[in-house]
This record gives structure tokens, sequence and C-alpha cells, in this order.
């Protein structure tokens, strides 16, 4: 159901639903995109500008965070929005295996969100995070580009990052049994 939009009589679609793919598209049916941050693609509700320039609601159930590519819609599916990744201010980072598992434990230890090849360790921008890098030995670039970091070893809906405060909370330790 449209929300009316504050100091405006036009509604703004409300985004209900998540798919991999809509249904082929029927008459009268819109198609936008929404470039998203890899940090606002884990925010599941609230006001968003499409590329196109127009205002949509998510609302979707809090579970994992959006992926590139994936598709939006209004519950009448007259309206289908895709998710992009956003162009972000990225460091990729580059070195020897031994290197790069170095420098991935360190930023690990941060909580610092990554995404992880073969050949590379990419992250968004910081300048603290690439003297750090650069004191370990590796090669640090500063690029810009989509950034769609792991998701987390534990199915974690959100991004962690050592410059954000937050605090985790864990089910206390039984006592050890006793002889």
């Amino acid at each position: 159901m449209p929300h009316p939009s504050p100091g405006s009589s036009a509604a703004v679609p409300v985004l209900t639903r998540r798919c991999a793919r809509p249904d082929p598209p029927p008459s009268g049916r819109t198609d936008l995109r929404l470039a998203l941050a890899a940090d606002e693609r884990t925010r599941l509700r609230g006001r968003r500008r499409c590329v196109e320039g127009t205002e949509v609601l998510l609302q979707l159930e809090r579970t994992v965070p959006l992926r590139p590519g994936e598709w939006l819609g209004t519950g009448d599916g007259l309206l289908w929005v895709q998710v992009q990744a956003a162009i972000e201010p990225l460091l990729r980072v580059r070195g020897a295996p031994l290197a790069l598992m170095r420098a991935a434990y360190h930023l690990g230890n941060r909580h610092v969100a990554l995404e992880v090849t073969d050949t590379q360790l990419t992250l968004l921008a910081d300048g603290v995070l690439e003297a750090m890098l650069q004191g370990l030995g590796v090669q640090v670039e500063r690029s810009q580009g989509p950034f769609a970091p792991e998701p987390g070893a534990y199915g974690s809906a959100g991004l962690h990052s050592y410059r954000h405060p937050h605090s985790h909370s864990h089910a206390p330790v039984p006592p050890e049994p006793q002889p």
C-alpha cells in the first residue's frame, strides 16, 4: 500500500517483496534500480531514492542483507526495483598468500567487513587501516567500485566495523561439573 510522502500528496510505493527475478512483466509494470552501499543493503526498512529519482519505502522482513541483482516489489507486483551495489571508495589489498592471511587476520580482529578472493582482499577505504596494511608489507591500492563483503561465518545480517560502537552478548558459561 502506498504511503503519502511528507509535504506531498504523491504516494510513496512500499516494497514488501523480495525475489531473485520477478515474473515476466505484465502490461503497466514499472522496473527501477536502487543503488545501495554495502552497509545500506543491511537496513531493510526506511525510505530510499531510486537511480531514476523515484522515492520508495522499504518494509522488508528483517533477515539477510539485500544482494546486488535481487528484486524488490510492491504487494501488487506493479513496481519492481532491482538492487545494485553502489560505487564506494575501496582499498584493494594484494600480496603473497601468507601476507594476505596476516592482513585478513588483523582486519578480522577489528571486525572489518571484507570481500575475499584468491588473490586479494577488498575493504572500504580507511586511512588508519591503509597505514596498518602498508606496515604489514602488502600492496594497497585505492579504487572505487561496488563492494560485496562476505556475509560472515555465523550468518550475521549486519556489517561490523571497528569504527562503529557495538556490543556482543553471549550466553553464560555453565560451571564446570564437580567430581
